[in-house]
This record gives structure tokens, C-alpha cells and sequence, in this order.
């Protein structure tokens, strides 16, 4: 039996297969793991980047020992995250934002308000440095005026709560379109005589 490979064709004996290695984290990669997880990842992948790096350790009898070193800097860091999250989350409770969108007579908004939006004036209201980009968690774009909840989540335990409102602008236009109004000449209509 031959392995095909496009144009090329190999005898079982020659095949070489992707090898893996184990490999104790030594920081948090939020795609693999975190501090002390002990993941199985390709050779090419820890001899290039983990290693040399200092983002993992080799599996062996000498790195065991330090996983118990490893467990309290990850309990460590996981214990400063969640009190700044709770933090974050009483502030966000507080927080009450308004919005103002241009809207029709039956109080459909002409533009939305998205996450970005909610996202950006969070930042902006809060004078924060950072808040995770997919934080504001808003199943599709708000397009009515009214108060709303929208459900902001800052670590995977904390979730807080923003209050905003939707409004339209104030009503200072109608009385300026009454006064145009009356300044406007009327159309005079000829009729024979």
C-alpha cells in the first residue's frame, strides 16, 4: 500500500507523521491553557516558540516539582482578575448611559446603537485604559427608543448589568418648524376673471 501526497507517492515505511510533546505552561495563553496546565502540543511549535520564549517547560521530573509554584502564581493571578472584574462590575451596575437617535413618529430610531457604541462610551464614562472588545454582550443593535439592559461580561464569573436609554432629540425643532412655517409666503393661485 502507497500514501498518496498530490503527484508524489510514498512507501508506508517513509511516512513521517507530526510529532507531539507535552509541555507544562509557565503563563497563560488563552488559546492553550494557562499556568501549570500540562498540554500536549506539536514539537516544531514548542521547540520554536514555548521554550525559547519561557512560555512552557519540557515534562519532566525536575519541572514537575515546580508545578506547585506554578498553581499559586496562576491562583494568584486568577484571584487579582476576579477582584478587578467585581470592581469593574460595580462601577458598569451604577453606570446609567444615554443615547440620543433621530426617530420617527412611532418611535423607530433611524440609526442604532451597537456595541461598539456601548463599548466606546463605557470607556469614555468610566475613563478606563482598556475593556475587552467583545465585553458588551448585545444580541443584535438596539433601534428603539426606551430604557434597556444590556449585559456586559468582564470575567467568566462577573457579569454586570448597564442601564442605558434611548431617546430622541429634544422637541426644540417642532416650535422652529411651526415658526418657519408662518414665515413662508403662501402660493397664490390665478383665477381668471
Amino acid at each position: 500500500m502507497r500514501w498518496q501526497l498530490g503527484s508524489f507517492s510514498l512507501p508506508p515505511n517513509l511516512l513521517i507523521f507530526m510529532a507531539h510533546t507535552e509541555i507544562i505552561l509557565t503563563t497563560n495563553i488563552p488559546s492553550l491553557g494557562a499556568e501549570a496546565d500540562i498540554v500536549k502540543v506539536r514539537r516544531g511549535y514548542a521547540r520554536n516558540f514555548l521554550l525559547p520564549q519561557g512560555k512552557g517547560l519540557e515534562v519532566t521530573k525536575s519541572s514537575l516539582r515546580q508545578i506547585n509554584h506554578l498553581k499559586a502564581k496562576r491562583a494568584e493571578r486568577e484571584g487579582r482578575e476576579l477582584n478587578a472584574a467585581e470592581e469593574l462590575a460595580s462601577k458598569i451596575n451604577k453606570l446609567k448611559v444615554t443615547f440620543t437617535l433621530e426617530t420617527g413618529e412611532t418611535g423607530k430610531a433611524f440609526g442604532s446603537v451597537t456595541a461598539k457604541d456601548i463599548h466606546d462610551r463605557i470607556i469614555a464614562d468610566l475613563k478606563l485604559e482598556e475593556l475587552p472588545k467583545h465585553a458588551v454582550v448585545l444580541d443584535k443593535a438596539i433601534k428603539e427608543t426606551g430604557d434597556h439592559e444590556v449585559s456586559v461580561k468582564l470575567h467568566p464569573d462577573v457579569t454586570a448589568t448597564l442601564h442605558l436609554k434611548v431617546s430622541a432629540p429634544v422637541a426644540e425643532k417642532a416650535g422652529e418648524e411651526e415658526a418657519d412655517s408662518e414665515k413662508k409666503p403662501r402660493r397664490r393661485v390665478a383665477t381668471k376673471s
